[in-house]
């Protein structure tokens, strides 16, 4: 039950750039059920968790079990 604010946590298009091609090279690896680290921040704070990506949309990353964060909030990308 987390809750996601809407703004970017990303500043510089560079990083944001570099967070869309690891989130791309994390989905590929999804299928070999490579398990990743993301960095992200909810209404409450960052937060950290170790998951399989099984899909990345336009607008979100889709994980086990049906559970999705957006993509403006997440920081980072640890494979």
């Amino acid at each position: 039950n987390l809750h996601f604010p809407s703004e970017e946590v990303l500043t510089s298009p560079e990083t944001q750039q570099k967070r869309t091609y690891e989130l791309q090279r994390a989905s590929s690896l999804g299928t070999d059920k490579v398990k990743i680290k993301i960095l992200f921040q909810d209404a409450q704070g960052l937060k950290q968790i170790e998951t399989t990506v099984w899909a990345v949309t336009e607008e979100r990353v889709v994980l086990k079990h049906g559970a999705s964060i957006p993509i403006k909030r997440i920081h980072e990308i640890k494979i």
